[in-house]
C-alpha cells in the first residue's frame, strides 16, 4: 500500500515535527532500480564532505545497500532505522560514524516497518520526526529512497526538501519517471507542498552513443525536467568501490566519474542545495 492511502484526503496530522530550516534535505528517488541512485548518494555525500559540509546519510531501503557500500554489514547491526520507525529506539541511537559521514543505517528489517507504519496515523511522517532531534547537527541530509513508490519512499519524500532523480541514459531508463512526479505532486498536495524536483543526474553515461543523448532529450521534453551537469560517466571503478566499502571518490579519487560528482555537489553548492543559509 502506497501513495493510495493519501490521495482523496488532507494529511492534516497535527503532531507533526518540522525539519530545521537551516538543514537541506535532498531525497535520491527513482521507482526503476539499477540507475546508480545508491552510488549517487553516497557519492554526493562524499564529495560534499569534501567541501566541509556536516552530512547524513539516511539508508531508507530495506536492500540496505547504502549500508552495505559504506562498509558496514546490516546483517551484524544491532538497531537500524527500522528500530527507529517503529519506536524501539532514537535515531541518535543508531547513527554510524563513516570518517566524514554519518549514516542512519538500513537492514532488510525495514521492510518489516514498512508494514508497522500502515497501520499509523500520520504514517507519512514517521521520518520527518524521528530525524527531527538530529538536523542540528548536519548542514546536509541525502536520503536514499528504495526502488518504490510505496510508503517508505513517501516518508523520504515527506522529509525532504528537494528531490534529486538519477537517471540510467537508456531506453527503459526514463520509465516511470512520470509516476514519480506524480506522486512527487500528491505528497506536494498532501504532506509536503515545499517540495521542489531539482531535476535529473544522467548516470552510466556514455556520450558516444545517440541513445543517452536522445534519452536525456526524451525525458527533459516529457517532463521539463532540468538536467543537471555534468553526467556521471560509466566507469568499472564506480562498480568496484561498494564492494571495497568506499565511495568512487576514496576508491578511484581521479576518475571521471568522481570529478562529475565533486562538480555536481559545486553545483548543488552554488543552486543554495546543501548549504545552510
Amino acid at each position: 500500500m502506497g501513495i493510495g492511502d493519501i490521495r482523496g484526503r488532507q494529511s492534516a496530522f497535527c503532531g507533526v515535527v518540522r525539519l530545521s530550516a537551516m538543514t537541506q534535505v535532498l531525497a535520491v528517488a527513482n521507482q526503476k532500480g539499477g540507475v546508480a541512485k545508491t552510488t549517487t548518494v553516497h557519492s554526493l555525500g562524499a564529495a560534499m564532505a569534501e567541501r566541509g559540509r556536516r552530512v547524513l546519510l539516511v539508508d531508507l531501503d530495506p536492500q540496505a545497500c547504502l549500508t552495505f557500500s559504506t562498509g558496514t554489514d546490516p546483517d551484524k547491526l544491532d538497531v537500524s532505522l527500522h528500530d527507529v520507525l517503529v519506536g524501539r529506539a532514537g535515531a541518535a541511537d543508531v547513527l554510524v560514524t563513516l570518517d566524514d559521514l554519518h549514516l542512519l543505517p538500513a537492514s532488510i528489517d525495514l521492510a518489516g516497518a514498512e508494514v508497522h507504519l500502515l497501520t499509523r496515523p500520520g504514517r507519512e511522517y514517521a521520518l520527518t520526526r524521528a530525524m527531527a532531534p538530529l538536523l542540528a547537527d548536519y548542514d546536509v541530509v541525502l536520503i536514499d529512497c528504495p526502488p518504490s513508490l510505496g510508503i517508505l519512499t513517501i516518508n523520504g519524500l515527506t522529509a525532504a526538501k528537494q528531490v534529486i532523480i538519477p537517471l540510467q541514459c537508456e531506453t527503459l531508463g526514463h520509465r516511470g519517471v512520470g509516476q514519480l512526479l506524480e506522486t512527487i505532486g500528491d505528497v506536494r498536495s498532501f504532506t509536503n507542498s515545499e517540495l521542489e524536483v531539482i531535476g535529473v543526474i544522467a548516470t552510466m553515461y556514455d556520450p558516444r552513443t545517440r541513445l543517452a543523448q536522445s534519452t536525456l532529450a526524451a525525458v527533459k521534453d516529457a517532463y521539463g525536467l532540468e538536467v543537471l551537469d555534468p553526467p556521471v560517466p560509466k566507469s568499472v571503478r564506480v562498480a568496484e568501490a561498494p564492494g571495497r566499502g568506499f565511495s568512487v571518490l576514496q576508491h578511484a579519487p581521479r576518475s571521471p566519474s568522481a570529478d562529475a560528482y565533486r562538480a555536481l555537489a559545486a553545483r548543488l553548492d552554488e543552486r543554495g542545495a546543501g548549504v545552510a543559509p
